[in-house]
């Protein structure tokens, strides 16, 4: 009588596993670098929503943008029901959803936005207040910044 036995042998198995290995070394920094793509792009995205409340509040008070931080565009949801959270993958600032009043980014992160009329050039600009790099390399030294442009 013949023992078939059948199944898969021990180095079947091991060569398996080491190719399964492998897949994974190079799958996972991938995986990675796509969850900071998307965050960068949702905050690109509600950098977006935000400036386009601004500017609906701006032609609904006749050429005039938000003196404050911003909590009149956020009052009864009219412009926008709340600010979004600004997320900076890869700048070690946390996800903030923060709106200070400055002419110039900060690093404090979150965002930023330029209500001082008196500085025509940048008033009722709305940008993410962070000077580092963004997934591209590129930086945001000024209110015309990568993460601001899309």
């Amino acid at each position: 009588m013949k023992n078939n036995k059948k199944g898969f042998t021990l180095i079947e198995l091991m060569i398996v596993v080491a190719i399964i290995g492998i897949l994974a070394a190079i799958a996972i920094p991938k995986f990675a670098d796509l969850i900071n793509k998307s965050k960068e792009g949702a905050t690109k995205g509600a950098l977006s929503s935000v400036r386009s409340a601004i500017q609906v509040y701006y032609g609904d008070n006749e050429g005039w943008f938000p003196a404050d931080t911003l909590a009149c565009i956020t009052l009864n949801a009219k412009y926008i029901a709340e600010i979004p959270v600004a997320k900076l993958p890869g700048t070690g600032h946390g996800d903030i959803n923060t709106v200070l009043g400055a002419a110039a980014p900060t690093d404090a992160a979150g965002w930023l936005y330029a209500n001082d009329p008196t500085i025509a050039a940048t008033w009722g600009n709305f940008v993410v207040n962070c000077t580092h790099e963004d997934i591209k390399g590129r930086d945001s030294a000024t209110l015309t910044t990568p993460w601001s442009t899309f």
